[in-house]
Formats: C-alpha cells, sequence, structure tokens
C-alpha cells in the first residue's frame, strides 16, 4: 500500500489554519472585525498593522478579504488604505463573489469609485459587478462599469491608477 509522505513545510510554520496557535487566530479575528466596524479605532488598528506586515489580503474561513468586508460596510476610507498596502481588489472569496458585486448590491457609490480606481474589473465574479447591477437594476452603476471596461480594452491594461 503507498501512501503519501508527510507535507512539510520548509519554514516549519503551520500548514493550515488548524495549526495556528489561538492568539494568531484571535488577532485575524480582531482584523476582520475592524474592518467591519470601520470606526476611528478600526481604522488606527488596521494601518497599524498593515503598517506591521499584516497581509492586506488577509482572508477568513469563507474566503473573505479584508477589502470585501470593509467595502460591503461601506468603509471607503479602510478601502483606500488597503488598496494603499497592495490589497486585490478582485480577489474572489469561495462563493466567487467580487467587492465590486458586493457593493453594488449595498449600493455603495464611493467604495464603487475607490475599488474602480484600485484596479476593480466589473467583469470577476460570479454575478459580476456588471451582472449585479442588471439584477438589482442599478443602472447607473451599470453605465459606470460599462465606460470603465472601455477604458480598461483601450489602454489594454486590467488596472487604472485612481490617484489612491
Amino acid at each position: 500500500m503507498d501512501s503519501a509522505p508527510p507535507q512539510t513545510q520548509t519554514n516549519g510554520g503551520p500548514r493550515s489554519a488548524d495549526e495556528l496557535p489561538p492568539e494568531a487566530i484571535a488577532f485575524a479575528s480582531k482584523m476582520f472585525d475592524a474592518a467591519r466596524k470601520g470606526d476611528e479605532l478600526s481604522v488606527a488598528l488596521l494601518t497599524q498593522a498593515l503598517q506591521r506586515g499584516l497581509p492586506a489580503n488577509l482572508t477568513n474561513d469563507k474566503g473573505d478579504s479584508l477589502i470585501m468586508l470593509a467595502s460591503y460596510h461601506g468603509h471607503t476610507n479602510l478601502v483606500r488604505l488597503l488598496l494603499r498596502h497592495n490589497a486585490d481588489p478582485n480577489r474572489l472569496n469561495d462563493r466567487g463573489q467580487s467587492p465590486l458585486a458586493g457593493v453594488v448590491f449595498k449600493n455603495e457609490r464611493e467604495c464603487i469609485e475607490a475599488l474602480l480606481a484600485g484596479g476593480a474589473d466589473p467583469e470577476m465574479g460570479e454575478p459580476s459587478a456588471l451582472d449585479a447591477c442588471r439584477i438589482f437594476k442599478q443602472e447607473e452603476f451599470e453605465g459606470m462599469f460599462k465606460e470603465h471596461i472601455e477604458k480598461l480594452r483601450g489602454t489594454g491594461a486590467r488596472a487604472v491608477d485612481g490617484g489612491l
């Protein structure tokens, strides 16, 4: 009977979240809560953590990233902060949803503008943000996304410098 050799990490670190110490899990939970809350204390906490090396693309057990949570809850200041720390505005969660589609559902115009400026692609995800516009009858956003897509296609780039 063949058996696979045990997996080892070259750095000796945990191979999965199940192997993380409880303190690390508690810290990550605090970061996700801060992204949801978006109050002044939460912004300060995330700013300090990002400056000290917190991965801007940290995801929870559902695949929701910090930028997904911040944008879904309408915290444009956190969205911009995370983008400045190289958060991926196109990172999909475990259900294939993008941050941009989530903010269409929530009707968060400022977050939409920040995500687009940070390079969000309205055609990413399932449903895409463009599809979400049609589903939730957000014609204004649909027009904005079509212009953004044309701009991306016209330059051949997949990101737009929005002056974050």
